[in-house]
C-alpha cells in the first residue's frame, strides 16, 4: 500500500512537473514571445495615437485654432502607427458588416429581456430557497454614477469632434486646400452615380477603404506620385500660360478695334450735332436767265370799251307794284285798336 501511494505521488509530481515545463515552454517560447512583443508594440502605438490629440500649431486660414481631432485623425490615417491604424480600419469594416447583416436593435432587445429574466429568476429562486434573493446579494453597496468631471470631459470631447467636422466642411467648401476640395468633389461625383447601383453599406465600405488606404498608397509611393504630379502641374501651367497669352492678344486686338469704332462713331456723332446746330450753307447761284429770254412788254394804249356793252343803271325811285300792295294789305290787322 505504501509503495502504491508513493508511486502515485511520484506520478502526480511528474505530471505536475511536465505540465509546468510545457507551460514554461509555451509561455517562454518564440510564439508566446512574439505575441507579447506584438501586444507591447500595439499598446505603445495606441499610446502614441492617444498622445497625438494635441491642438495643431498651424491654425486655419481664418486664424482660428483647429481641434485636437485634426492631429488625431491625421496621425491615424498617416499609418505612422500601422497596428493602431489597421485595428481602426478593421473595427470600421466590422461595424459596417454588423450593421448590414445583424439586426442589432432586435438583438439589443433580446439581450435586455434575457438579462432581466436571469436576474428576476435568481432573485425569486434565492428568496424561495434561502429566503434571500441572489440579485440582492450581488447588488453593489452603492450604485455607479458618472461624475461631473467625467461628464464634462465627455461633453467637451464630443464638442471637439463635432467642431472637427464643421470646420473641415467649411475648409473644403471654401477651398482652403485645393487638392482636398478636388478629391471630395470627385468622390461626391462618383458617389452620385454609384449610389444607383451600390447599396449604402457598400458605398460606406468603399469610402472607408479609400479613406484609410489612399494615404498609405501615397506615403509608400510618394516619390513616384510627386514626380507625376509635378509633370502634370508643369503641363497644366504651360497650357494655362499659352492660353493666357492668346487671350491677352485677343483682348488687346478687341480693345484696339473697339477704340477705332468708338472714335469713328464719335466723329460722326459730333459732325451730326454740329450740322443740326448750324444752318445749312447754300452757295449763291448765278443768274443764268437773260433778259432776251422774255418777250418785250407792249407799249400801245388799250382802247376804251364801248358804252353799248354795259347798260346804264336806273335813276328813278322804286315803286310798289299791285301785287306787293295786296300782300301788304293782307298783313294789316282786321280790327283796329
Amino acid at each position: 500500500m505504501a509503495d502504491g501511494a508513493a508511486t502515485s505521488n511520484g506520478n502526480l509530481d511528474a505530471l505536475k512537473n511536465n505540465a509546468a515545463a510545457a507551460y514554461n515552454t509555451v509561455a517562454n517560447g518564440p510564439v508566446a514571445q512574439n505575441v507579447l512583443d506584438q501586444h507591447a508594440k500595439t499598446s505603445a502605438e495606441f499610446s502614441n495615437l492617444a498622445a497625438s490629440r494635441q491642438t495643431p500649431a498651424n491654425p486655419a486660414a481664418t486664424g482660428q485654432p483647429l481641434t485636437h481631432y485634426h492631429s488625431f485623425f491625421s496621425e491615424l490615417l498617416s499609418w505612422n502607427n500601422p497596428r493602431a491604424s489597421g485595428i481602426a480600419y478593421g473595427t470600421v469594416v466590422t461595424a459596417i458588416f454588423a450593421a448590414r447583416y445583424l439586426d442589432l436593435l432586435r438583438y439589443s432587445f433580446k439581450l435586455t429581456w434575457l438579462a432581466l429574466a436571469i436576474t428576476i429568476a435568481a432573485e425569486v429562486a434565492g428568496k424561495a430557497i434561502m429566503n434571500n434573493g441572489l440579485a440582492t446579494q450581488l447588488r453593489p453597496r452603492q450604485y455607479y454614477t458618472i461624475s461631473k468631471e467625467t461628464l464634462e470631459a465627455v461633453i467637451g470631447d464630443v464638442n471637439e469632434l463635432i467642431n472637427f467636422f464643421v470646420i473641415e466642411t467649411q475648409r473644403i467648401l471654401f477651398v482652403e486646400n485645393l487638392a482636398a476640395s478636388v478629391v471630395v468633389a470627385l468622390g461626391a461625383f462618383l458617389s452620385y452615380y454609384l449610389i444607383k447601383v451600390v447599396p449604402f453599406w457598400g458605398l460606406s465600405l468603399i469610402a472607408a477603404t479609400v479613406l484609410f488606404f489612399a494615404p498609405l498608397v501615397y506615403t509608400t509611393n510618394q516619390e513616384l506620385i510627386d514626380e507625376q504630379l509635378k509633370q502634370a502641374s508643369d503641363i497644366i501651367n504651360a497650357q494655362t500660360s499659352q492660353i493666357r497669352t492668346v487671350a491677352q492678344k485677343q483682348a488687346e486686338q478687341a480693345t484696339q478695334l473697339t477704340k477705332e469704332y468708338v472714335g469713328d462713331y464719335s466723329a460722326k456723332a459730333q459732325a451730326l450735332l454740329k450740322g443740326a446746330r448750324q444752318p445749312e450753307y447754300k452757295p449763291e447761284q448765278k443768274n443764268t436767265v437773260k433778259e432776251a429770254d422774255f418777250p418785250a412788254a407792249p407799249k400801245e394804249v388799250f382802247p376804251a370799251a364801248p358804252k353799248e356793252i354795259f347798260p346804264e343803271a336806273p335813276k328813278d325811285d322804286f315803286k310798289l307794284s299791285d301785287i306787293d300792295q295786296e300782300i301788304k294789305a293782307q298783313q294789316e290787322p282786321l280790327i283796329l285798336t
